[in-house]
């Protein structure tokens, strides 16, 4: 039997990138998946190849900013599926058109810090607004997963907001946790690396990427199936005593100095 049978979960931002790896990973464990994004088609087309590999799964057009289409997107998941188990809070504006206007703190747009706190940080706050009572009335237990990333535990020379934005999901995460612990909900926080999505390769040039991937412990950039694989262990029984914290999905990227990268290189030039 598949760990997650009988469970439904719902994945935002999951027509692309690790929110489709989720969903496809939550449906090969067995479990029931409402794909939720703004992106219709998209969000249809990774719905539909779950059901093709014989797994459960809907579309469900929702804008995280929105509270009617989060409070929809809930009700998909009841309606279509019997209860709700598991949200994996992951939707996030950082397409290039926002990650460029995203600069110094004395340089940003009042507009664009709004828009990105309304989809990264209210979007999160919402979900776990609307799934709680679903999950608690479903059996009285949930899992929420929000993904965060370690660029909201470490300062960077730009993108202000959506490094704020991070950061208080980490806050988020805690207060959800101590909230409704004892009423059977846990909720854990993703510090992500740079994971090799779309979205990165439209805002990171290769030599950028190159240049991260440097910093990263492990040989190689993150891959979206190694988030999702992650989100279904959390999902499960194993992680049960698992809560309130935040797991690095990233590749050592927060273990070591400021200086790492710089040092391997001083070594390498010295045939160390």
């Amino acid at each position: 039997m598949a760990e997650l049978d009988g469970r439904v979960a719902i994945v935002t931002g999951a027509a692309s990138g690790v929110g489709a790896a989720t969903a496809r990973v939550l449906a090969r464990e067995g479990a029931a998946v409402v794909v939720a994004d703004i992106n219709a088609g998209g969000a249809e087309a990774v719905a539909k190849r779950i059901r093709a590999a014989g797994g459960r799964a809907v579309p469900a057009v929702t804008d995280v900013a929105e509270e009617a289409q989060v409070a929809a997107m809930v009700d998909v998941a009841v309606r279509e599926f019997g209860r709700l188990d598991l949200l994996h809070n992951n939707a996030a504006l950082a397409g290039p058109e926002v990650m460029t206007r995203d600069t110094l703190i004395t340089e940003i747009d009042p507009e664009l810090w709004d828009r990105v706190m309304r989809v990264n940080l209210r979007g999160y706050a919402l979900g776990a607004k609307h799934a709680i009572p679903a999950m608690l009335e479903g059996g009285g237990s949930g899992v929420i997963v929000n993904t965060s990333s370690g660029t909201g535990l470490l300062g960077e020379p730009s993108r202000s907001a959506y490094g704020t934005s991070k950061a208080a999901i980490f806050g988020l995460t805690r207060s959800i946790a101590t909230q409704y612990g004892k009423q059977g909900i846990r909720c854990v926080a993703l510090a992500l690396g740079l994971i090799a999505t779309e979205a990165l390769k439209a805002n990171f040039a290769q030599p950028v990427q190159d240049m991260m991937t440097g910093h990263h412990l492990t040989p190689r950039l993150g891959e979206p199936e190694d988030v999702a694989e992650v989100v279904s262990f959390l999902a499960s029984d194993r992680a049960a005593f698992i809560t309130g914290c935040a797991i690095p999905v990233d590749g050592g990227f927060t273990a070591h100095t400021a200086s790492y990268a710089d040092e391997l290189r001083l070594l390498e030039a010295a045939g160390g």
